[in-house]
């Protein structure tokens, strides 16, 4: 039962965490591959500091095949990044103490609830507590989509990078990146037929 309690901790902290992003309009959150990785990060790192916990042969070798690694899905945004941080503490912080990592998890929770509920107060005054910004951490093909209705096919794109609904501003925002410019130019095709779009803004490198 003792080995069984730090994985539902485990599982608990990556679940609330998701939750409380797509809470804050992080729609991100929401797609399969996010998804496993909030419960399946911080269980590997448990696995991994617990295996190599006092043995620096084993240490070293570790790390030297994690170097080998390489990940073709780019960080999307600092904040992406810093959920990713976070889940691996939280990880690396029930291997040593569970409470630490309980900790962790309702500080995480709480600001991105915060966030949320202080940037709409901002917006009922007429200003924003921050801005909504999609040029953070990305040099592929982008196109941005300001649409008056959901656009269904772009939400279920596995292109989409971030998806914002705003609906005081009655306005959905879409951020999609491409590999390949063929791909990004067949979409501003399809999406010329699509009604209720306000405009459209695309990045070709």
């Amino acid at each position: 039962m003792d080995e069984i309690k730090p994985l539902i901790v485990l599982l608990l902290s990556g679940l609330l965490i998701r939750y409380s992003l797509i809470f804050a309009g992080q729609n991100w959150a929401k797609t399969h591959s996010q998804t496993i990785g909030f419960f399946l990060l911080p269980i590997i790192t448990y696995i991994i500091t617990n295996t190599i916990k006092g043995n620096i042969a084993l240490s070293l070798g570790m790390i030297g095949a994690l170097s080998i690694v390489r990940f073709r899905h780019p960080v999307k945004s600092a904040l992406e990044l810093i959920i990713y941080f976070d889940l691996i503490t939280i990880g690396i912080a029930t291997s040593v103490r569970t409470k630490w990592s309980i900790q962790l998890t309702i500080c995480t929770v709480l600001i991105i609830i915060a966030a949320k509920y202080i940037n709409d107060y901002f917006k009922k005054k007429g200003s924003s507590f921050y801005s909504i910004s999609f040029n953070e951490g990305m040099s592929l093909n982008s196109i941005e989509v300001f649409s008056k209705e959901e656009i269904k096919f772009l939400e279920e794109s596995k292109n989409l990078v971030n998806f914002i609904d705003d609906r005081e501003a009655k306005e959905f925002i879409y951020k999609l990146t491409f590999e390949n410019k063929k791909d990004l130019v067949e979409l501003k095709n399809k999406l010329a037929k699509v009604e209720g779009i306000n405009r459209i803004n695309s990045d070709l490198t």
